[in-house]
């Protein structure tokens, strides 16, 4: 039943229930609490403190909507007095709020206290009157109160009162468990019915978890469930058989200028088997940083070439995308293969037609037809592109291997329109009954029950070993006192002919009237500070996601060129960017990036024989911050940084941000490895016995709501 023939919703709470993807019944109640608290403890405003969690009870003494100082954003503020003090609330882009609760108003208020100024004050608080509307079945004096996450005209307490009506009217009793009766006893998992109660109206805590438990089995089982029938959907189709001549492979590989580790050459060995059968390649490649994917990618494209067939090679930006284009004229040149690049703003193609012989540097710009036209009649076999690669107007002759870079950062809907999408019927081989090859990559260290459950229709191959000769990078933790030693360092480096990463949490210095304004340094603050206080005698740089693409471009290549000597940055180098001259990178404000994410950074050094350098610079004393950071010093590799990084952060801030596609209930489920491996096995049981779900009418209905992952 939609929502909106229930209850009366503005237009700015439709538009933020459809991006919450909430537009029934059944949706609102699957929207579920991220955490509960004591509705009773309510602390008085003289015993408030700065950072603590509060509930608090009284009168709104002053009401207005306004605009901040300095950006103008709308606001709504009030004034709270209980007696014992008063204390401020603001709610960001909410200024309607301050004509909801008016002077005289009696509220109950939670949120985080923050002071500023030796005043008070909580911003965008989840609030509600304290007499008049209350909230049916939840909150009373007896059960743990929800809190669900706010949006935009949309708080806490919306949530808590309308699904509160929903369980009144037992609105859950009339849902179909999709749940197969006999695996929910296996697994000792309550009903549906049963869950929705516990999860948003518990007595105890424990009914909660016991909810939470069945919620967490039920999103993972149902992620697998989609995967695996879609790997039997996909592989049903047949792929070309790839088979290249040992010693031709052996030659190509034979010119490296470095020996394959033994990590490579079972990965290539795996790669060129898949190659050779009729069913195609759905295999993930996953490589801690410097480990050496793209040597294998070139070789599975070589492999692709000696058949006769053309390979797609798909990066998730056009700096990555250049890269490797440059990387691949690097590894064909002397062969003659032709190599195009297609992006949102350019094409190039190698060889130039004007050039008189076969260097790396030797590559033209051409126009979009042009290209297009040769990749279609198969003169140009290697095709390297960013999302440019999946416009209706790209067409192939043979399409035989899809390489996919960096590929959590694409939905699997963009890498499916790749291997099997609407140009596919104009290629010899992507027709009703064949597909091409797909071999995805990443260097995002990925533990394995996020692997499982993310990319469980992918085989899944590790690059663990580094190549030989390769140091491990010195990483230090940097007091706030000690970084002249750090800058020290970096000083030795330049005088010794190489180049250094400064990375900063933000571009630009926060709004201090805005909400969540941290004490982060900037990277254009931090740039102009380095080049006048620090190394005035060297040429700094910097480069985030702002500037425009022709901008980064020249940034990257006076890098690249050493007319740049630092080089300051956001988290826009955080994967790909290949500078082996580079060998100390800083990162401030270390505590704010996941450990993964601290990895990724500190691969950008990791390029060469020379020793590199980390160094973590500290923008909070915390006990707990420093022993986070710890574990980047210790850990062997990025592998170990990841299952680390999901026991203490969670599997939501793996890659650098918030996944989608599972809820945080779901994400918690990703550090029981046991619940995973049981959900993939009950999932891999049904799709054996009934692949198109004949059988199981509930669960098909139930795949049609779960959503695509796209993990960035």
């Amino acid at each position: 039943m939609p929502l909106g023939s229930l209850w009366r919703l503005n237009p700015e709470q439709e538009a933020t229930l459809e991006k919450l993807h909430i537009a029934t019944v059944h949706d609102l109640l699957r929207h579920y609490p991220s955490r509960y608290e004591e509705p009773g403890q309510a602390k008085h405003i003289a015993d408030c403190a700065a950072l603590e969690t509060v509930t608090l009870t009284g009168t709104i003494t002053k009401s207005e909507a306004r605009r901040a100082f300095k950006k103008k954003t709308p606001l709504g503020e009030a004034t709270l007095d209980d007696g014992t003090g008063t204390l401020t609330l603001i709610w960001f882009h909410q200024p309607y709020m301050a004509k909801k609760f008016g002077v005289g108003a009696q509220v109950q208020v939670r949120g985080q206290v923050r002071e500023r100024n030796k005043k008070i004050s909580i911003i965008n608080p989840d609030i509600e009157f304290s007499t008049g509307e209350t909230t049916p079945l939840l909150g009373s004096p007896k059960s743990l109160a929800p809190v669900y996450p706010a949006s935009a005209g949309i708080s806490s307490q919306w949530f808590a009162y309308h699904i509160g009506e929903l369980l009144g009217r037992r609105a859950h009793e009339r849902l179909s468990d999709p749940l197969p009766d006999d695996l929910r006893a296996r697994y000792k998992l309550p009903s549906l019915s049963a869950s929705l109660f516990y999860v948003h109206a518990p007595q105890r805590l424990s009914d909660a978890r016991a909810a939470q438990k069945r919620f967490a089995f039920e999103e993972v089982f149902f992620l697998n469930l989609v995967r695996l029938r879609d790997r039997e959907s996909y592989q049903e189709l047949g792929s070309p058989r790839l088979a290249a001549p040992e010693s031709a492979l052996g030659q190509f590989t034979a010119r490296f200028p470095f020996t394959l580790t033994s990590a490579q050459a079972r990965a290539v060995a795996a790669i060129l088997t898949d190659l050779a059968r009729p069913r195609p390649m759905m295999r993930l490649l996953e490589g801690d940083v410097g480990s050496g994917k793209t040597a294998v990618a070139a070789i599975a494209a070589y492999a692709t070439v000696l058949s006769g067939q053309e390979i797609a090679y798909m990066a998730p930006t056009e700096i990555l995308a250049r890269q490797h284009f440059e990387s691949f004229i690097g590894y064909f040149a002397h062969l003659g293969v032709q190599v195009g690049l297609i992006t949102g703003s350019e094409c190039r193609k190698f060889p130039s037609k004007i050039s008189a012989g076969w260097r790396t540097e030797e590559h033209t710009h051409i126009s979009r037809a042009q290209l297009l036209k040769w990749v279609a009649n198969g003169e140009i076999p290697i095709l390297v592109g960013t999302h440019a690669l999946i416009q209706k107007n790209v067409l192939w002759k043979a399409l035989g291997l899809v390489i996919i870079d960096e590929q959590h950062r694409f939905g699997i809907s963009q890498r499916m329109a790749l291997a099997r999408g609407k140009n596919a019927e104009h290629t010899q081989n992507n027709t009703k009954k064949s597909v091409p090859h797909l071999l995805t990559m990443t260097a995002t260290p990925i533990p394995r029950t996020l692997a499982l459950t993310i990319y469980g229709d992918l085989d899944l191959t590790l690059l663990d070993e580094q190549p030989v000769g390769r140091k491990p990078v010195i990483t230090e933790i940097i007091p706030e006192g000690e970084r002249e030693r750090a800058y020290e360092r970096m000083r030795a480096e330049i005088e010794e002919g190489r180049q250094a990463f400064i990375i900063c949490p933000r571009i630009e210095e926060p709004d201090p009237e805005k909400e969540l304004a941290l004490e982060a340094k900037s990277a254009k603050s931090e740039a102009k500070r380095l080049q006048i206080d620090i190394f005035p005698e060297y040429e700094v740089g910097l480069v985030h996601g702002k500037l425009h693409l022709h901008e980064k471009e020249q940034v990257m290549k006076d890098f690249t060129e050493r007319r740049l000597h630092v080089l300051v940055s956001t988290s826009v180098i955080e994967v790909g960017v290949n500078i082996p001259n580079a060998t100390v990178i800083a990162i401030e404000g270390a505590e704010r990036f996941g450990l993964a994410q601290i990895h990724q950074f500190r691969g950008r050094v990791a390029r060469s024989d020379k020793q590199a350098y980390c160094f973590l610079f500290l923008g909070s004393r915390s006990a707990a911050s420093v022993a986070r950071l710890k574990a980047v010093v210790n850990a062997k590799n990025g592998f170990e940084l990841a299952e680390k990084d999901l026991q203490i952060r969670g599997a939501g801030t793996l890659g650098g941000s918030a996944q989608s596609g599972l809820s945080d209930i779901g994400m918690e489920a990703l550090k029981n490895l046991k619940m995973v491996e049981a959900a993939r096995a009950e999932a891999a049981k049904i799709i054996d016995s009934d692949p198109t779900l004949a059988a199981h009418p509930l669960l098909h209905e139930r795949l049609s709501r779960t959503q695509t992952i796209h993990f960035e």
